[in-house]
């Protein structure tokens, strides 16, 4: 599959936000290396730090599916006038699945996006030698 149509299907996730605080729509949508698409929208609560953001929502829904292993990532915040970047609390968990080779695409439109990789949002990964793997 291609950026861009991972990027649409995060772009369609972003329809199913539950976001009344804000009215700031987010979709994600992760691919797995068998091909399959896992997509994700930013959930609010009125208590701001009980949100969970677009991209931590898809991949934590991967995860509880068996899936921990991605190829790449897309996210869409399709109201912004800008490519909104992934928070740091994102990015901490998309490292922690993913190899900094992997692909992310953000943006507000695909005309208007920044594809780049974990490695690159996230240059200074550490605490790598607590994991399991």
């Amino acid at each position: 599959m291609d950026l861009k149509t991972l990027y649409e299907r995060a772009l369609e996730a972003s329809s199913k936000t539950y976001s009344p605080y804000s009215s700031f729509p987010v979709g994600a949508a992760v691919l797995l290396a068998d091909g399959t698409v896992i997509t994700g929208t930013n959930v609010e609560n009125r208590s701001y730090g009980l949100t969970n953001c677009a991209e931590r929502t898809a991949i934590f829904t991967a995860v509880a599916q068996g899936y921990k292993t991605f190829t790449a990532i897309a996210i869409a915040a399709p109201k912004a006038d800008y490519p909104v970047s992934p928070c740091g609390a994102c990015r901490q968990v998309m490292s922690e699945f993913a190899p900094e080779t992997v692909p992310v695409v953000f943006g507000s439109s695909w005309e208007q996006r920044v594809e780049t990789t974990i490695g690159k949002l996230f240059p200074y990964d550490s605490l790598h030698e607590l994991s399991e793997k």
